[in-house]
């Protein structure tokens, strides 16, 4: 299966004896397992999951990892696919949607990482610019790619671990002093970097 994933030219190939099927001989092939339907599937709605995708994030990469989770999602529950209930096509987008607000909330558990790390370090953003511009997903891994490894280290743990700057200088061997000039610093870093990105797409 990992075939539909390996080129454009692949996909937009199609499968002989596939591409003229109709939407119901489509799912439930799909539903059986035979991949030359799932293939000839992303061939007719791989646009379509794509673009609702980019609309709702409005972020192509993302658009683009998520379009993936889709069908591959859809594969491995194609067993739930009921053709009384709909169309493949329709089953595609409800599960694109979900896809969607999956990423989404994803945002927002950063937002508030974010905003928690920033409060215990005692640095006081406005939270509506944090909110803001915390959302170019993009522009703050790459902000946080250029801190030093340290600071990197502090902030990853304060954020997707939850660790109190306490727990973090006893993880890392770290004064805690040196944990909060850190934290502090990475912070403020990030904080000048976003309130730049914000003010570029004002």
């Amino acid at each position: 299966m990992t075939s539909i994933w390996g080129g454009a030219q692949v996909l937009a190939a199609g499968v002989a004896g596939v591409t003229t099927v109709s939407e119901d001989r489509l799912g439930e092939g799909f539903a059986d397992g035979d991949e030359a339907f799932l293939k000839e599937a992303y061939r007719r709605w791989g646009s379509l999951v794509y673009t609702v995708a980019a609309r709702k994030l409005g972020d192509a990469e993302e658009a683009k990892d998520v379009t993936q989770q889709v069908f591959v999602g859809a594969w491995n529950s194609r067993k739930t696919f009921d053709r009384r209930r709909g169309s493949l096509k329709t089953w595609l987008v409800g599960i694109t949607h979900k896809k969607v607000a999956d990423a989404l909330s994803r945002r927002t558990r950063h937002v508030r990482d974010v905003e928690a790390a920033t409060a215990a370090a005692g640095v006081s953003p406005q939270p509506t610019e944090v909110a803001e511009s915390v959302l170019d997903h993009v522009v703050l891994t790459e902000e946080m790619d250029s801190l030093t490894e340290q600071q990197q280290l502090v902030l990853k743990m304060a954020f997707y671990e939850d660790l109190t700057q306490s727990q973090i200088a006893e993880r890392t061997g770290l004064p805690l002093g040196t944990v909060k000039t850190h934290t502090r610093r990475g912070l403020m870093r990030l904080k000048k970097r976003l309130e730049v990105d914000g003010e570029a797409h004002r």
